[in-house]
């Protein structure tokens, strides 16, 4: 059994998400945020105490943007991923990585410097700057979505999950207000898939 540790609407979430698209059992593993200073046993699952943790047999996985390509591969063949020989080959690799290097770490520093950190130790520029450096990325994803309604080969893959999640992350930080046309209508056609409506609802039962 595939095991899941997971924080709400955390990096965490593309994992969840990419099971459900798959139809794999899992167990999931609902920890509070952030896991190493509130749970700290977690450590001894995680050392680095971050989340996820995608744990299958002796397998062992963090990075969130990994683990959908990990699973895809894994216990495919399926749809969500691309073959060498596909022509998107290379753009798929590259939005599975864009979408956590370039578009969810400035998002993080947002997150840290405006919740997280105590009063005294919030630093509205750095806030701001790294805002903008997430909306300077975003421009880019509306290049890319004109005209398609996909990142890669005319279908949803595992780079699609991967990168709304940055623009679900973006909707908790309410940045969403920069949101193209373009993005505002490839979120709603992602958030409205069963497999993503199922992983809400999996973290929310729990």
């Amino acid at each position: 059994m595939i095991e899941l540790y997971h924080c709400h609407n955390a990096r965490s979430f593309r994992a969840l998400w990419a099971l459900e698209e798959m139809g794999l059992p899992y167990k999931l593993h609902m920890l509070p945020f952030p896991p190493r200073v509130r749970v700290p046993e977690y450590l001894e699952q995680n050392p680095l105490g971050t989340i996820p943790l995608l744990v299958d047999g002796a397998t062992r996985m963090t990075e969130s943007s990994a683990i959908p390509q990990y699973l895809a591969t894994r216990y495919g063949p399926t749809p969500l991923a691309l073959t060498p020989d596909e022509a998107d080959y290379g753009l798929w690799l590259d939005w599975l990585h864009r979408s956590e290097a370039t578009l969810t770490f400035p998002q993080t520093i947002v997150l840290r410097y405006t919740r997280f950190e105590p009063d005294e130790r919030k630093l509205k520029q750095a806030a701001d700057d790294y805002t903008q450096w997430f909306f300077s990325r975003l421009k880019h994803l509306t290049r890319a979505l004109e005209g398609r309604d996909w990142l890669c080969a005319g279908r949803f893959t595992m780079a699609d999950i991967c990168t709304a999640y940055a623009l679900l992350l973006a909707k908790d930080l309410g940045l969403d207000y920069k949101f193209t046309p373009e993005i505002a209508a490839y979120w709603e056609r992602c958030s409205a898939r069963p497999a993503y409506l199922a992983a809400q609802a999996a973290q929310d039962s729990q």
